[in-house]
């Protein structure tokens, strides 16, 4: 089955619960763990056709090692399409028995999804779900974990899309974005990933992704894959997604990054660290947990602590924290940009930073391309140990300008983040696009980052001569107060306005 297909398929089973009592802010945690049970429930019933023709016609259940992941007695699919009544009980239990069944692998993979609950899921909506899904085959001989992987991510991509006015970005980073990101970063084979914002799972596996793209071998990651997330409806849809994309050795684990890190070295006594950590946190999160960094454990407020209302800086000294502290490290984290030129506590951190020469470039991108805020966003780039060539400076790029622009929101098309890419790997000045600026001259500047200090947008082609201008405004005027003279006399003949 073809993706287009596909994806079809899948959002009229997810348009099932149009006009039901289930939000539609709420339609993937329960869309998603439908496809992910349905996944490998084909998945087992194919490994065991190919176990009964290699043994002939012997109890499957003597040979658990055929079957990628345990489906119990009574859990599989059909046992639940074959349900007369209380379906969403028997689904819920179905889910929890495969979770405990396969604890190393599925713990909690399914979320908390209230399937039993009757007001909300009446036994019709769950068989029409169950039927919708039934239609599509989802195994390995039907479509293949690219393919169903890229229908995954399109759904959640339409998820953010219906829920945007919810703060979809929290969980979900444009495609596009998550590819230029990991371009910049460029992670090599074997290398460690870490994502403490980690979402769906999208960075993670654009970093893979990658590597598969570039000739290697993404294989060498399995047991280098690193995320947390807080949300727990996300962090399961993480781990279904990195699963469903064929990647079987990974952490993902469901705690607050800031207050509660997840990941810690037991022979260092600090946090586990990482060649590439990579991120997309919420924008300017509040009540991030400032208290508790007063007395950090884990010692990640080495360059200040960041006000209460901005927790922005906390996710940047935790991902410093995150680093590897010999090779290669580096990093890549989107951040609201107030983050280049708020002063107080935030610019005394920053000021450390670039006297640590730990940044090593700013990308300044266009506005309303994330989902959930329409800020301009940025891009920060920090490395441990910078090339001798780039020492002691920053690339600073407006890229404000390279953007498609949508009718709700706004695309970074392939073009547009093919050139932002070029631009960071050449490192040299660009006529009204990219400075590199000595850390000389930002302290000229008072430590700001911001771009607009050092990159003037050019002077578009467009704008009249100063003569034509002021005539143009002088006709405008006059064309606005007719319009004001017009609409009076309107109201006083109406009798609206004496």
């Amino acid at each position: 089955m073809q993706q287009p297909s596909l994806t079809s398929v899948l959002w009229d089973a997810a348009n099932t619960l149009r006009g039901s009592a289930v939000d539609r802010t709420d339609w993937k945690g329960y869309i998603l763990p439908l496809l992910f049970f349905k996944r490998i429930c084909d998945v087992w019933d194919e490994e065991t056709a190919e176990a009964t023709e290699t043994f002939g016609d012997v109890d499957p259940a003597l040979f658990p090692e055929v079957h990628r992941f345990e489906v119990p007695d009574g859990c599989h699919w059909r046992d639940i399409r074959e349900t007369p009544a209380n379906v969403g009980a028997a689904l819920l239990k179905a889910m929890q028995a495969i979770e405990r069944a396969n604890p190393d692998t599925l713990y909690r993979v399914f979320g908390t999804a209230d399937w039993g609950n009757k007001e909300k899921f009446t036994d019709e909506l769950i068989k029409d779900l169950i039927e919708g899904f039934s239609a599509v085959p989802l195994g390995n001989d039907a479509v293949g974990t690219d393919v169903l992987g890229d229908a995954y991510e399109y759904l959640i991509g339409k998820f953010a899309d219906v829920t945007r006015r919810n703060k979809a970005g929290e969980f979900y980073t444009p495609r596009s974005v998550v590819r230029m990101m990991v371009e910049l970063l460029d992670p090599r084979e074997g290398e460690s990933i870490y994502d403490p914002a980690c979402g769906t799972g999208g960075m993670l596996l654009g970093a893979i992704e990658h590597v598969a793209r570039k000739g290697g071998d993404p294989r060498t990651f399995f047991g280098k894959i690193y995320g947390q997330e807080k949300n727990l409806t996300t962090s399961s849809i993480a781990r279904m997604n990195l699963v469903l994309h064929g990647i079987e050795d990974f952490q993902i684990a469901r705690e607050d990054t800031l207050r509660n890190p997840a990941f810690s070295d037991a022979s260092t006594g600090g946090l586990l660290t990482f060649d590439c950590v990579i991120a997309n946190p919420p924008f300017s999160l509040k009540e991030w947990g400032r208290d508790l960094w007063e007395a950090d454990p884990w010692s990640r407020a080495q360059y200040g602590i960041p006000p209460d209302s901005y927790g922005d800086y906390a996710f940047v000294q935790h991902m410093i924290a995150s680093m590897a502290p010999t090779g290669n490290s580096r990093m890549a984290v989107v951040l609201p940009q107030g983050a280049l030129f708020r002063k107080a506590a935030e610019g005394t951190i920053r000021t450390a930073l670039l006297k640590n020469d730990l940044i090593e470039a700013v990308i300044g991108l266009a506005p309303n391309l994330f989902y959930g805020t329409q800020l301009a966003g940025c891009i920060m780039i920090l490395r441990r140990k910078k090339p001798a060539a780039r020492k002691r400076k920053v690339l600073i790029v407006d890229a404000s300008s390279l953007f498609r622009k949508g009718r709700a929101q706004n695309f970074l098309d392939p073009e547009h983040a093919d050139q932002i890419v070029q631009w960071y790997r050449t490192f040299k000045d660009v006529e009204d696009r990219a400075k590199v600026a000595s850390i000389d001259e930002i302290e000229q500047e008072g430590w700001t980052l911001n771009i607009s200090r050092y990159v003037l947008p050019p002077i578009r082609e467009d704008i009249p001569p100063l003569p034509e201008a002021v005539e143009s405004f002088k006709t405008a005027l006059a064309q606005a107060r007719a319009a004001e003279d017009h609409l009076r006399s309107v109201l006083v003949e109406g009798g609206w306005l004496q």
